[in-house]
């Protein structure tokens, strides 16, 4: 069993990656660092700039696989917001928003798209790193649309208001499994897990 530590103090994001890992082949799991993710200023231009910040600060303190995950929603009308920004988006104009104030400043700045200009995709950078060092890197894409109203209470962050066009639901309305079918993250995490059990028995100690 090849054990992953995940880079991340966001709960819907540890989750989420511990249901995708459990459910992929090659014997991987998740788990929380055993030492405390340290503080890391995401600085970085791009979600894999973003990734590749977090993995080195955590491996250079964690023994073994240290994996962490950068993503957002990149919003076409908007000229790519929220981006890297996804998870503070509106700051510093509107300090302390949640998820849900996100969602609404987003359906607020999207009132006057059209149904045609509203395409989207959620992205998921990953950083694979070890003893201070990124060893592989992986991306993973959603293609969808930006709703005009929230539908549906599942997932977290945008979910209600993204939706996947072959099923015409928003993530919020789909369950986990049918989330992690198509998702940005489970897209990553299967790159990442063909690579791991790709490499020979020594490589995955």
């Amino acid at each position: 069993m090849t054990i992953l530590h995940l880079a991340t103090r966001n709960p819907g994001k540890l989750r989420e990656l511990n249901r995708i890992l459990a459910s992929l082949p090659g014997g991987l799991r998740a788990a929380r660092p055993s030492i405390e993710m340290p503080d890391v200023a995401e600085t970085g231009a791009t979600f894999a700039a973003n990734a590749r910040l977090k993995a080195e600060a955590l491996s250079r303190v964690q023994e073994g696989w240290v994996v962490a995950d950068d993503s957002g929603l990149v919003v076409d009308a908007l000229g790519g917001e929220p981006g890297v920004c996804s998870a503070r988006y509106g700051e510093p104009e509107r300090p302390g928003l949640d998820d849900v104030g996100r969602r609404r400043l987003l359906l607020e700045r999207m009132i006057a798209v059209p149904d045609a200009e509203r395409s989207a995709r959620f992205v998921c950078a990953l950083a694979l790193a070890r003893g201070g060092e990124i060893v592989a890197e992986f991306e993973g894409t959603c293609e969808g649309t930006i709703a005009f109203a929230e539908r549906g209470e599942a997932g977290f962050g945008y979910d209600p208001v993204f939706v996947f066009p072959a099923a015409d639901r928003t993530f919020g309305e789909m369950t986990d499994a049918e989330k992690d079918r198509h998702s940005h993250r489970a897209n990553a995490l299967w790159r990442l897990a063909a690579y791991l059990t790709a490499l020979p028995p020594e490589g995955v100690l």
